[in-house]
């Protein structure tokens, strides 16, 4: 497979709506993104498709002592969903200490990024969730468990690019899966972008205090 660059999460957010043209004003459908990279494109394909956007904070769980090394993640709801074997190395009490504070981080992101929104309803919906790429997937598993356990009718999983075995573990959470690009070496989600800056909060709650307008 030739490796695909995107200029940047824009780009790759026309090129994920163009694949998913044929949900255009479908009724009864949402895009759900995850903050913070993902949602400038969720605003670009919610825009397109002529649907709703909102929002799920999942957060990773890193290791004790290198919390950039994901070996989890954590739902709004406190869920979470292991690397079984990492998580089995770790002292349970720095885990827990951990999952307990990533849960509070993102029930505040929540709170913030959607003050100007009413209370999410996925229950009988299409749902898009998507982001601006996947490495180890566990956030993104996490967002499905929560758009799961809120009822959607269908879930469909859009990506612009993941590893094959993230792919593969993801697609059995979602109906229908989209990924754009899907190379054997991959290394960092950014790496598969020309320009990859990283969205501040300000602008999530921008887009998002937007949304709430032009949906009321």
């Amino acid at each position: 497979m030739n490796r695909r660059i995107f200029r940047d999460r824009i780009d790759a957010a026309h090129q994920l709506a163009e694949a998913l043209k044929k949900y255009a004003q479908q009724e009864d459908l949402v895009v759900v993104a995850l903050p913070r990279g993902g949602v400038p494109m969720g605003r670009v394909v919610a825009d397109a498709l002529g649907c709703p956007l909102d929002i799920v904070v999942p957060r990773k769980i890193g290791h004790p002592f290198n919390e950039e090394y994901a070996i989890g993640a954590v739902t709004e709801e406190g869920q979470v969903v292991w690397n079984v074997a990492e998580m089995r190395r770790c002292d349970p009490k720095m885990l827990t200490t951990i999952v307990a504070k990533e849960k509070a981080e993102a029930q505040r992101r929540l709170k913030e990024f959607r003050a100007n929104m009413p209370p999410r309803n996925f229950e009988d919906k299409t749902v898009i969730v998507l982001d601006d790429g996947a490495a180890t997937g566990y956030t993104m598993s996490a967002a499905l468990s929560t758009v799961k356990a809120m009822k959607a009718k269908r879930i469909v999983l859009a990506l612009p690019v993941a590893p094959p075995d993230t792919v593969d573990r993801l697609s059995k959470q979602a109906d229908e899966t989209y990924v754009l690009q899907s190379p054997r070496l991959f290394g960092a989600v950014g790496a598969f972008y020309q320009s990859f800056p990283q969205t501040d909060d300000e602008d999530v709650v921008d887009i998002m205090t937007k949304e709430a307008a032009k949906w009321k």
